[in-house]
């Protein structure tokens, strides 16, 4: 099914120029195209799906919970995505709600107190858990330290590694997998790789959808990214897209010429 789909991802890859690192991989048949699979991209808002899962990690061993509340401080907002850096100083937010306004809004914010929460070390043990060994975190987002260690770097074969942990329930518990599964399904950033996918409810009220995403997606200047897991009927496939050189509109453009082809390959 994947093999048939090589020529047309090479062609949409090469008229929009920049540089790509692409994995698509059917998760039950194992089938799998890459296209410069180890190519080193700044993460941009990708690296959320570690501190994610390492926030996870923290409940899941009862170091954290998620009804646990912290107030919002001063010092915590930065701009770029999500609402937090317009809410008042003091503002209790629970675990929950940072983790959740993290990943659906990519909120800036809410990741940095994230990332003072659990520490570096363990979104760094919780990337090395899930094979993401080609990839790195070193920064809070929307900060630029005077002395600057590294850069927090991803490729696609590791986001495809991390989406796979996830998916086959390889990390943490099943019901810790099937909340952040949850968790990426209810993305409201979705101008990328769903953007050309017809209405997933269909004609019918009450029918099961005809696709669902779980994703997430980041960008900067002249980078951008979209990965997550397509569901189509009793299939599921990791789409993997991360792109840099190449200006946001016409690789959102990409992302989403793609998502159509491994939909209408996979749709019944």
């Amino acid at each position: 099914m994947i093999a048939n789909l090589q020529e047309s991802i090479l062609a949409i890859t090469e008229q929009t120029g920049g540089t790509w690192g692409v994995v698509i991989e059917d998760l039950q048949s194992h089938e799998r195209f890459t296209l410069n699979p180890d190519e080193r991209f700044y993460a941009a808002s990708i690296i959320k799906l570690p501190i994610m899962t390492a926030v996870f990690a923290q409940v899941y061993s009862g170091k954290l919970s998620f009804e646990q509340t912290i107030p919002l401080r001063q010092e915590d907002l930065v701009g770029g995505d999500g609402v937090l850096k317009h809410m008042s100083v003091g503002l209790p937010l629970t675990v929950h709600d940072l983790v959740t306004l993290m990943i659906i809004q990519s909120d800036n914010t809410a990741t940095n107190v994230l990332i003072d929460l659990v520490g570096t070390e363990n979104i760094r043990e919780m990337m090395r858990k899930t094979g993401m060994h080609n990839s790195a975190f070193y920064n809070k987002l929307m900060i630029i330290p005077a002395e600057l260690e590294g850069k927090n770097e991803v490729t696609a074969a590791d986001v495809a590694s991390h989406l796979r942990h996830l998916a086959t329930g390889q990390i943490l518990s099943y019901n810790s997998c099937l909340q952040m599964i949850s968790l990426l399904k209810k993305q409201q950033q979705r101008d990328s790789l769903p953007s050309l996918l017809p209405d997933p409810e269909g004609e019918i009220i009450g029918s099961l959808p005809l696709w669902e995403l779980a994703n997430k997606a980041g960008s900067i200047t002249d980078i951008k990214h979209d990965a997550g897991i397509l569901y189509v009927d009793q299939a599921a496939v990791i789409i993997t897209t991360l792109s840099k050189n190449v200006d946001e509109k016409p690789a959102k453009k990409a992302m989403g010429e793609i998502g159509r082809l491994v939909y209408e390959a996979y749709k019944r």
